[in-house]
């Protein structure tokens, strides 16, 4: 299988080194496959037929060829276009279209197609809409269940903005396991999440948890945050009710995008695992390449 430099960040050295707009030299360890291979092509082919969006396209994930190579996505729900403007995410952001009703139907045929054991399912923000799109992901969990009611279902859902209503209704379909990424520390929402709140996603994440869900979120290392401020994002989610947390190398989509200030070595990596753990984080996923919905079929039963 050839291996490709992952492309895209530019600004920092390894993590000790934390020299911001040194090079645009990346580590050894952040190489990705190719995509190729019959399986990434049957995906790809079923994600154009049904007119579908995938988040790893949309969010340029550099997993992509590891997981539709063994027939698996993360479908994107609602359109592509976000009414937020995080600048750390490839998604385009602006005004989106009119949702389309029969989204649902589409997805949940493409997973039964595709024989997926694990559907990852997320969305854009569509602070737009008065449900926040919450009838759509019940209808897109609700059809999937009923045409594959073998496979298991985590969704990544986005920020309601306090409406919880609309958190119950995305929530109630059965999926075994909800995500809602907090993405950074508190000190660094403002740069990198303007239009969300760290104590609000905290909120939404322990909310989750007392309607009976199996709780996941997701953080980006290398964006200046400190240690002590992870370890503390660590212990706030505990405090609200997190079974799983995964954390990833930040990659920077465009030279527009927040700049990549450290890139963290593997062995930070690890033990960041160890000490999630140890604070009573059920599972934790670390690594430079890991995503939300990277291994998210181990995720399930944790």
């Amino acid at each position: 299988m050839i291996e490709l430099p992952v492309v895209a960040p530019s600004g920092a050295a390894p993590s000790g080194a934390n020299m911001p707009g040194s090079s645009t030299r990346k580590p050894d360890w952040l190489r990705v496959k190719l995509p190729t291979g019959p399986e990434y092509r049957n995906v790809r082919q079923i994600v154009d037929e049904y007119k579908l969006h995938t988040i790893c396209q949309s969010g340029n994930c550099p997993n992509m060829g590891e997981c539709w190579g063994a027939g698996t996505a993360t479908f994107m729900i609602l359109g592509n276009v976000c009414t937020r403007s995080c600048t750390f995410c490839a998604v385009a952001t602006g005004r989106p279209n009119e949702y389309d009703a029969d989204e649902p139907r589409r997805v949940a045929e493409a997973i039964k197609l595709m024989g997926v054991k694990h559907a990852v399912i997320t969305s854009v923000n569509r602070d737009e809409l008065k449900d926040r799109g919450a009838e759509i992901w019940h209808q897109t969990v609700k059809l999937t269940k009923e045409l594959s009611p073998s496979t298991t279902i985590e969704t990544l859902i986005p920020d309601t903005k306090g409406n919880w209503a609309a958190l119950e209704t995305m929530i109630s379909a059965g999926q075994e396991v909800v995500s809602h990424n907090m993405e950074t520390v508190e000190r660094l929402y403002r740069p990198v999440r303007p239009q969300a709140k760290y104590a609000r996603s905290l909120e939404q994440i322990r909310r989750t948890k007392d309607f009976g869900k199996r709780t996941k979120t997701g953080i980006m290392l290398g964006l200046g945050e400190t240690k002590d401020e992870v370890f503390l994002a660590m212990d706030d989610l505990v405090e609200n009710g997190l079974d799983i947390l995964t954390l990833g190398q930040y990659l920077q989509p465009t030279k527009m995008h927040h700049e990549v200030i450290e890139w963290i070595h593997p062995d930070t990596f690890a033990m960041y695992r160890e000490e999630g753990e140890k604070r009573g984080i059920k599972y934790v996923e670390a690594g430079p390449l890991v995503r939300s919905s990277y291994h998210a079929e181990r995720h399930v039963n944790v």
